[in-house]
Parts: structure tokens; sequence; C-alpha cells
């Protein structure tokens, strides 16, 4: 590895791997480089629980994935990726045992929002045609590098003017501000807040509109599918897919130091390979680690950036190995690959205030259920599920207070599901500190890459046309911290590969 025109990307997760394949179809020599044992970064399965039970031990569901631009163009069936689509995407139990529940069919979730409050569906029906028809235009706006010009130019040829302005309207509103216009009822509200939940932006903070909307959106154009087998089948197309292009891999690599000599990248120093020559590096890790690693002065402005970028709330995630499905009391939650427990609008919304400064005795919970659809996930006749929660990272630090949460993540699932306890055969935690030690980029348990409220939504990790280059030449940023933000989808990576080909030594 010793090639003067090297490529070299740290971190092999799906913007790491998204990065190396562009860099090698461009026809760069590259190496990838992973601390852990195996690559994938937050897209791995592994038995959790017991054996036989195959558990995403991080992310699940993947609506962004399906719909990636860059995934779209890569041959991922051939390497063995095969997406499995619950009957439903996701639904919103409600107290009284009904459930909104959306399909990627529109004319079912209209039925299932009309019976929760007669009149919801055809307004929502009403609200997301036009978007669906210029769903094109909706996927190059979210989904490319920055800046986003060709996607609201073709949002704009396809929908008009005045529907690409009241799609820009949703950047700085609040998904409740968004509900009460769309809805009159509360069932209706909840269900569309839970979209928002994704990220760290609260149903009633600026920006959490475009968040909750995009997203159900996305699951009626490509569905929130999950890999058969489990989430690490995605990466290991991706990695099969690079090693057909002469990418390499080297796993058990942790990078020390990103070395720099005249204001130019030269290479990286990684534990058990020492020092490695490159003349472009694509760090796909978070902004403090990118100031940690690099041994050069980056920049009173460019370096504040970095320093002040803000991080989002910690994380529990409990996964459970279970005798049988979830006993939901509600059908429509019974074949929804994910479930948003809540409960009704006021519930939830306390929830979510109370969760920035403490963890509530009701926490909402984000919840897969993916063995549902995908029986290779459990033995016959068993099942997988997850769920996850947030709440003040220094709070589930303290002694005792992660089996606290955990006990009220498992009630407020028996509230919805009497009987769920009975079910558990067994379960495994994953705190902020034990996500943060598996992977280094889950930064005090936050899983979406750093915050999106609305200072932090677009311009990732700073304003500049092109965020993934760094002062240094050769050196680019290509992780969740950029534009367009955190999901699997492998657009952060991609851009910041075209930004170091457009800047590397081979361009004079």
């Amino acid at each position: 590895m010793t090639g003067t025109e090297r490529c070299v990307v740290v971190g092999s997760g799906p913007n790491g791997l998204a990065a190396a394949i562009r860099l090698a179809q461009a026809g760069r020599p590259v190496t990838v480089l992973e601390a852990a044992d195996q690559p994938g970064g937050a897209v791995r399965t592994q038995e959790l629980t017991l054996p036989g039970f195959r558990h995403d031990t991080f992310s699940s569901v993947y609506p962004a994935a399906a719909a990636s631009p860059v995934f779209a163009r890569l041959p991922l069936a051939a390497h063995g990726l095969h997406w499995v689509h619950p009957a439903a995407c996701v639904a919103h139990p409600l107290p009284d045992g009904s459930a909104v529940a959306q399909y990627r069919d529109v004319a079912r979730t209209a039925a299932s929002l009309d019976a929760v409050h007669p009149g919801d569906g055809e307004r929502w029906a009403t609200f997301a045609a036009p978007y669906l028809d210029a769903i094109d235009g909706v996927r190059r706006t979210m989904l490319s590098g920055f800046p986003p010009v060709g996607g609201p130019l073709r949002l704009l040829h396809q929908a008009g003017p005045a529907r690409l302005a009241a799609f820009a309207r949703q950047l700085p509103e609040s998904a409740v501000g968004l509900g009460h216009r769309l809805f009159e009822g509360a069932g209706s509200r909840a269900w569309l807040y839970g979209g928002a939940m994704h990220g760290d932006t609260p149903p009633q903070g600026r920006g959490s509109a475009i968040a909750a909307f995009y997203l159900y959106l996305l699951g009626h154009a490509s569905g929130w599918p999950s890999p058969r087998g489990g989430a690490g089948a995605l990466s290991d197309a991706l990695a099969g897919v690079l090693r057909s292009l002469g990418g390499e891999i080297r796993c058990g690599a942790e990078v020390q130091r990103i070395t720099v000599a005249h204001g130019r990248v030269t290479g990286v120093t990684a534990r058990g390979l020492g020092h490695v020559r490159a003349s472009s590096v694509v760090a796909t890790v978070m902004p403090h680690a990118l100031l940690r690693l690099v041994d050069a002065d980056l920049g009173r402005w460019y370096g504040g950036r970095l320093r002040a970028y803000r991080y989002g709330a910690g994380t529990v995630k409990v996964d459970w190995a279970l005798d049988g499905p979830i006993p939901w009391s509600a059908p429509g939650a019974r074949e929804a690959g994910t479930v948003h427990v809540a409960g009704d609008e006021e519930t939830f919304l306390d929830a979510v205030e109370r969760a920035a400064h403490e963890m509530p005795a009701r926490p909402f919970l984000l919840l897969g259920q993916q063995s549902l659809a995908d029986p290779t996930r459990a033995p016959e006749g068993h099942h997988t599920a997850w769920a996850y929660t947030h709440a003040p990272t220094q709070a589930l630090l303290a002694p005792g207070t992660l089996e606290q949460h955990v006990a009220r993540i498992e009630a407020m699932v028996e509230r919805f599901a009497p009987g769920f306890g009975d079910r558990v055969l067994a379960r495994h935690v994953l705190g902020p500190r034990e996500l943060e030690e598996r992977d280094a980029n889950l930064v005090g348990g936050d899983v979406g890459g750093g915050s999106y409220r609305l200072s932090q939504l677009v311009f990732r990790p700073l304003p500049a046309l092109d965020p993934y280059r760094t002062p240094v030449r050769g050196l680019v940023l290509g992780s969740a911290a950029t534009f367009p933000g955190g999901a699997v989808h492998g657009v952060p990576g991609d851009a910041a590969a075209r930004s170091a080909l457009r800047s590397g030594p081979w361009v004079r």
C-alpha cells in the first residue's frame, strides 16, 4: 500500500463503502480501514441474545436506503441484498386499541386514518399526492450532495412553483404545526409526530415537519424495508461491490493519525499497519474525531465550527428474543415492521418534552419487529424485536438508571401489548456508553450522526459550498455529520468522494 495516488477511506460504514466504491469506479486504488473486526459500521447483525436469534446491533429499517440514488446505481442484489417489505411500514397504536397504520398503498393508509378520525385519510391523500407524483424531485432534493440544486429544480418542473414553495415551507415548520394544518383527529396527529422522532428534533421543534412528512412519503414511494437475514446483508453487499472493483478492506485497523505535510494529506497511521501513504483520504468520522486525528491545525474558523458541532440525545436500545410475536391489542400493529409506541397526542408530547431533561415515565419508543416479515431472523416459531428511546446522556449514565429505563421501556410495550413480558426469552441492552464503545461515531449514544435542530439541518457541519472539503488538500469529511445527514443512504460518503476526485493530486 505505497502507491502515491492511493486513496484511503477511514471507516467502513455505508458512507465509507459508498465513498470507496465511487473512488474505485473512477479508477483510483482504494483501501478502506476499519477499526472493528468486520465492515459495516452501524449496519451490522449479530446474535445478541440467544443462538439462532439474529439482531441488528444498531440500525435496522431503511426507507432512505431503498430510495437512495447512490445505492440504486449499484448491483447490490447480485451481491446478496434482498429487501423484505412488511405488510405495513409503520403503525402507531392508540390507547383505545386502535392504530393508525401506514401502508405503501395510499388508499389503505387513508382508510386507516379515517378509522381513527373520519376525513383525515382524504386530507392525507390530497396533501401527499402531488409530492408522490413528483417523488423523483423529492428524492433528489433530500438525498443529494450539497448544494441541493438539481432536486429543487426537478421538483419545480414536476410539481410547479406552488408545491415547491409548500414543500420548502416545511423546512422551518414544526410537526405539530403541520399536524394541526393537516388533521382534525388527535390520533392522526400523533401518528404524524412519530415520523419526526427518527431524528432528534422534537415534534414541537422547528424543522421537524419536513422530517416526518418526508419519511412517510418514502413509505408510499419505496417502503420501509429491511435486508433479508439482517442489516449486515446490506454491508456485505456494499463490500462485495467494492471488492469486485478491486477495492480493499482492512479490518482491525483503527486509524490513529491522519498525517499532513505542507498543507496536503500524506497518509494515515493505523493500528497494526503503521503508516499508509495516501494522496487522498476520505474520513467518515464525527467532527470531534477529525480534530483529534489530523496532525495539523485546521484553522480557526473551520476548527471552531467542528468544535461547535452539536450531538443529539443519548439512546437506550433493547433487543429481545421472543417465543412468539408481540401480542399487540391493535391489529394494525401486528403487521407493521416498525411501531411507534407513544399513546395519544397529549401523552406523546409530554413524554418528548420531559425526555429533554429527564427519563420520562412513559417514554416514546421506536420499535422494530422485522421477524414478522423475515423468518430467517429467528428459529421457527420464535421472533426478534427491538426498541430504542432517547434521554439525556448524563442521566442514562447515572448508576442504576439504565436498568430503570429498560423497565419503563418494557412497561410501555406491555401497555399496548398485554402479555408481552411473558414472551421474552432473553434481552440485550445497549446504553450510550456501550453504543459508543461499539461504534465511535455514535457519540454519547447519539444514533443520528449529530443534531438535526434547525441550525444544523442544512449546514452540516458548517456553511460552505463544499462542506466535505477541509483546509487540508486531499482530505475530505464524508460522515453523517455532513449534508444531507444521517440515515443509511451513502450520500455523504459518495459526495465526499466526488469532492476528493475534484481536488486530488490527479487534478491539474
